[in-house]
């Protein structure tokens, strides 16, 4: 890969070079923002369930904030590269000086973007289910007889990243060409894991998940060949990350990491002391010129509400963080431009600092498995199984009955091409489109509907 040719203003289904006074990259960020899926966001499960009483972060506001965080990142990586360009009347100054902080700030916002109803338990749910049944009979034989090798991975391995690349590109029926129509770099810097799911492989970062479906297998390897992305040996498809992706992973490690604690504080799942104590030390351990511990403890001292102490921490944990980010990865970009650096910017700077040993310990410990968050997780899991025993026996009914009819009659226009093939893979995606899509409290109320729970009221 080059920094010269890893970037195109080309669009995904489009190939007008838009003349707008927007850039290409300020428009899709703009797109994201008044998508649908995106504004699906809002109600979908970041760590705590939603709603409650005192507010928390959901999707939407996290990948708000991931990308205020992604845009200073992209600011500082792109005006340093840019200052290594001599021809500065060049294309390539042009964006890294003024555009890659809105390839990253928009990447950013979409990271989530494909995350179904309750997070990582809904991903898990549609997991589960496909692999108990595979070998219950649907339409005269196993469930899992109807996929090929490489299908049947995507669906029992369900994943969000995969999910979003397929919102972010896919032509549903009725709506218009190639999903959101974002240019190629700005879809290339989440792709996280740029490889289908039988190439999956924990030793390697880019590996650790996949990336796309089946379905959505050609866009994908026209994308990374415009850009030049490596392609990898073997007989699966698999490439090398896109340097973009690692400014997109590391706003959202930095967001996450920092501000689960500030959620749990406001929520009195952690007392105030230890967030205070986790949040200095991890300020204190990035040793970062100009980060005066001492000067942020008299400001801190001054500041009277519990809460927006920690909020003062948090701000400046982030900060901190950033810089030694975008440091991370100009010191690592020649390793991450060739395809050789097998870690992410956060782990790199655990690894040299442990700024974040006690940090995770404490978010796994007392966040992750608190009573709220086990008691949503156990509830969507079983919300998206149910959904799912309801409509993928109804779209591969050869020959559907009365309650399956309809079933089928619920999916939305965009999402029911099931009834134009006879193929069992697209039939299930059309499924896994439906329920995905679903916020938190519209699957909660839909499954209580379905289930007789709750007795629908005419409208």
């Amino acid at each position: 890969m080059k920094w010269e040719t890893i970037f195109t203003t080309q669009r995904v289904g489009h190939n007008k070079v838009s003349q707008e006074p927007r850039s290409g990259f300020q428009q899709d960020f703009d797109r994201l923002v008044f998508s649908s899926a995106f504004r699906r966001l809002q109600n979908k499960t970041q760590v705590f369930p939603l709603p409650g009483s005192t507010f928390v972060h959901n999707r939407l506001t996290h990948s708000l904030e991931v990308a205020s965080v992604g845009r200073s990142l992209g600011s500082i990586v792109g005006k340093k590269i840019s200052e290594e360009i001599a021809d500065k009347s060049s294309d390539s100054y042009e964006f890294y000086r003024y555009e890659l902080a809105n390839v990253i700030a928009a990447g950013c916002l979409a990271h989530d973007i494909g995350n179904p109803a309750f997070g990582h338990s809904g991903e898990k749910a549609i997991s589960a289910y496909f692999v108990d049944n595979a070998g219950v009979v649907f339409d005269g034989k196993p469930l899992q007889e109807h996929f090929t090798e490489k299908e049947w991975a995507d669906i029992c391995k369900f994943e969000g990243n995969a999910n979003a690349f397929r919102l972010l590109t896919r032509t549903f029926k009725g709506r218009l060409q190639a999903g959101v129509g974002l240019t190629f770099t700005t879809i290339a810097s989440i792709l996280k894991y740029p490889c289908e799911a039988t190439a999956m492989d924990k030793k390697f970062k880019h590996r650790k998940k996949y990336g796309f479906f089946q379905a959505e297998k050609d866009v994908l390897v026209n994308i990374a060949e415009k850009l030049g992305m490596i392609r990898e040996g073997g007989d699966d498809v698999c490439f090398k990350r896109h340097p973009f992706v690692y400014l997109v992973e590391a706003a959202d490690d930095i967001c996450y990491r920092i501000i689960d604690l500030e959620d749990a504080h406001r929520l009195g799942i952690l007392p105030h002391q230890l967030v205070k104590d986790s949040l200095f030390t991890v300020i204190s351990r990035l040793g970062r010129e100009g980060a005066d511990v001492n000067r942020m403890e008299e400001i801190y001292n001054k500041i009277g509400d519990q809460n927006e102490k920690i909020s003062f921490l948090r701000a400046r944990a982030i900060n901190i963080l950033t810089q030694t980010a975008a440091e991370v990865f100009l010191e690592n970009k020649e390793a991450i431009l060739s395809g050789n650096f097998n870690d992410t910017l956060l782990d790199n700077i655990d690894d040299r600092t442990g700024a974040f040993d006690e940090l995770l310990k404490l978010s796994i410990e007392k966040i992750y498995n608190h009573e709220s968050v086990l008691e949503i997780e156990i509830a969507g899991y079983n919300v998206m199984s149910e959904l799912l025993g309801l409509f993928v026996p109804a779209v591969l009914a050869a020959k559907p009955g009365h309650k399956q009819m309809k079933i089928r009659k619920l999916f939305p226009m965009q999402y029911s091409g099931f009834e134009d093939t006879d193929n069992a893979y697209e039939k299930v995606m059309n499924v896994l489109d439906t329920i995905s899509g679903m916020t938190d409290l519209y699957a909660t109320e839909f499954y209580r509907k379905l289930k007789g729970i709750e007795i629908p009221q005419h409208r």
